[in-house]
């Protein structure tokens, strides 16, 4: 799906951006009255949202020839 050289780049990109994101939100007053139950539901959407994006861009990107 990748080639070597950016492979990876879109492994560390989203996962800085993640992690800024994360640490901001962490500092936040707010962040500690979230519930776990809640977290595990975030999360779990997230990763939902981030399958459902890399199966629209491989059906984007057409057949593969293998």
């Amino acid at each position: 799906m990748f080639s070597r050289k950016t492979l990876p780049a879109a492994i560390v990109v989203p996962l800085i951006i993640g992690l800024v994101g994360l640490t901001n939100l962490m500092h936040q007053p707010r962040f500690a009255s979230i519930r776990n139950v809640d977290l595990v539901q975030l999360l779990g959407s997230g990763m939902c949202f981030g399958v459902a994006l890399v199966a629209l861009f491989a059906l984007l990107r057409g057949p593969h020839n293998a």
